[in-house]
């Protein structure tokens, strides 16, 4: 644990970016900064009040969990609640409403203003906000924070967090507590609280579904799209109940695909009476998907997804990056390698990074940090679905998001691996939960695929992937061979899941072990005795999913190292272990398929 009294928190960087980039408002402020902190081993804060005391006995810097070293905390044992408490000031009190918004806290908070409840949120990566209006006093105001997290219950979604003291296997630093922005917003008494998207790149049109907050007497709504400041359409129509659904033609057409990212910012005004009252600026892709057995097609286009996974880590943040530019960076070091997507793994990332990945035209998979919820149990329903769905509605217009998957690795509970390799069943999952949260998932979306659970155990399944660590790259490739000649399709555990003549995609492979510092470590396999061996290995395996015309896509394990999981194409500080143009070449390959 860092001493405090030698850290100068007003001399270190926060995250002072603007947090929802696509639903942006002018009038705003930054909360994050030095807070006051406090860890609560004996869990004893409600009852001893904490939310009624002056000030904590620490300081931390927001939005950077206190494992992390940018926190100014540093602390990484087990911290099952911690509470945060900052001044801001409010000079005067009209007629506007104010919003508190969080955008994540893990795992459970409860939030007070001037010691009044404001509410509670459980869920550790979707944002929540409360209305503090009524809260509020002219001059100093304070929040209070409590974060109540328990990374080894059974029902508490964590991810790649570790339930363990340590970091072990391809478990990592946990994160407690606020690891995204805080942040305050004026908004009118009437006011756009939602829109969703629905592009129609072939008709030209993008179709709006906007949900209204406040009394609807004499408002209208105008929704005027451009392209590079040329203005290319603007819609107008009267507001006569909460949910408002209109189309907007657009004058030309500019397509969205992947590595050619064509935008186009998008302006919605509400109207009182004539007179402006509501505005938010946004942005939007022109792109539609669809999915077959060939694969996913972007407006028509079958697209090989060459994806790598993602795990959203930072050596000083842990779950939070430390600069908006470390999240576009880590996009622009897979695309220098010829990736043109990513699994973003285990973790809801921040919509900071899918703004960047809308803006480079990168591929994503949405999904959710699931490890930790036992789904043996239906129960697990009424953790797992309403951040799911809170997640879900949050990203749903990204247009590089062209998928969903809910769930990873669905293990049974108590399961065993044998040594010869085999796989002895626990108490098996429920299948009703995973049928359950496909159904929700497409009712939410009907655009877009979606994975029920990836790798194993498949239910119901929009496309069929697995997940191969073999290294051999010609036991790799015999797999797969029969599938290539139009033969039986490759299913891991073919006694839990069957291919349905789905789309096949190879959503994890490889993870090749490589360090260059004789260091405590694992990846999957023998490690390489050098280099050029890595990149043989790296090419035969790649190459074998290249060639099969069965196969529309593959994620290679990983993008960079976390912690002890050295299987990274880069180092955990981003730094490459092997010449890019090299992985790019290998990676770009397509070899000739016979129709």
């Amino acid at each position: 644990m860092s001493d405090l009294n030698n850290v100068d928190l007003k001399e270190q960087k926060t995250r002072e970016d603007y947090p929802r980039p696509q639903f942006v408002r002018k009038d705003w402020m930054n909360l994050n900064g030095i807070w006051d902190f406090e860890m609560d081993f004996g869990k004893s804060g409600m009852e001893r009040k904490l939310y009624e005391e002056e000030s904590f006995s620490k300081k931390i810097l927001v939005p950077f969990c206190p494992e992390s070293s940018l926190s100014g905390i540093g602390y990484k044992d087990f911290m099952n609640m911690v509470w945060y408490k900052r001044e801001f000031n409010i000079k005067e009190i009209s007629e506007k409403r104010i919003l508190l918004h969080f955008q994540a806290v893990d795992y459970h908070a409860s939030v007070w203003i001037n010691g009044q409840k404001a509410g509670e949120h459980k869920g550790g990566y979707t944002p929540f906000s409360f209305d503090i209006t009524a809260l509020l006093k002219v001059g100093d105001n304070t929040i209070t924070l409590c974060a109540e997290d328990d990374s080894r219950a059974r029902f508490q979604a964590r991810g790649k967090q570790s339930e363990q003291y340590y970091s072990i296997g391809c478990d990592y630093t946990r994160t407690t507590g606020i690891w995204q922005t805080v942040w305050l917003e004026t908004v009118p008494e009437s006011y756009l609280k939602d829109v969703k998207f629905y592009p129609n790149s072939a008709a030209g049109l993008l179709s709006l579904k906007c949900s209204i907050e406040g009394p609807l007497k004499g408002l209208s709504l105008r929704a005027e799209a451009s392209y590079q400041g040329k203005a290319m359409g603007e819609e107008a129509v009267l507001v006569q109940g909460n949910e408002v659904n209109f189309s907007l033609a657009l004058k030309e057409k500019y397509l969205w695909m992947p590595g050619k990212p064509e935008l186009y910012d998008l302006k919605l005004t509400l109207l009182k009476d004539g007179a402006v009252t509501d505005e938010v600026d946004s942005y939007f892709g022109l792109r539609d998907i669809s999915y077959e057995k060939e694969g996913v097609r972007i407006n028509g286009e079958l697209i090989y997804q060459r994806l790598v996974l993602d795990q959203g880590y930072y050596p000083d943040g842990i779950y939070t990056a430390p600069s908006e530019e470390a999240l576009k960076e880590d996009i622009l070091l897979s695309m220098d390698m010829g990736f043109n997507g990513a699994r973003l793994h285990q973790k809801v990332f921040e919509p900071r990074y899918l703004y960047w990945a809308d803006h480079l035209g990168y591929l994503v998979w949405g999904e959710y940090g699931s490890w930790g919820i036992d789904i043996t149990e239906s129960s697990a329903l009424s953790v797992f679905l309403p951040e799911w769905m809170e997640a879900v509605n949050r990203d749903f217009n990204s247009t590089a998001l062209v998928g969903w998957c809910p769930f990873n690795e669905t293990w049974d509970r108590n399961c065993i691996w044998l040594p010869d390799g085999t796989y002895k069943s626990g108490v098996k999952q429920d299948d009703s939960v995973l049928k359950l949260v496909y159904e929700v998932t497409k009712a939410m979306d009907g655009m877009r695929p979606v994975i029920d659970t990836s790798g194993n155990f498949h239910v119901v399944t929009d496309i069929f992937d697995i997940h191969d660590y073999e290294q051999d790259g010609t036991k790799f490739a015999d797999k797969f061979e029969p599938m290539n000649k139009g033969g039986e399709t490759y299913v891991t555990f073919s006694e839990r899941q069957s291919y349905k003549d789905q789309a096949y995609f190879v959503s994890e492979y490889g993870g090749i072990w490589w360090s260059e510092e004789d260091r405590q470590g694992w990846g999957y396999g023998q490690r390489p005795a050098s280099r050029e061996e890595f990149l043989e290995r790296y090419r035969s395996l790649t190459t074998t999913l290249l060639k099969n015309k069965r196969i529309s896509g593959f994620c290679y394990t990983q993008l960079y190292d976390v912690e002890q999981e050295m299987n990274g194409l880069y180092t955990y500080e981003r730094q490459a272990k092997f010449n890019p143009e090299v992985i790019k070449e290998i990676n770009s390959q397509r070899a000739a398929i016979e129709e």
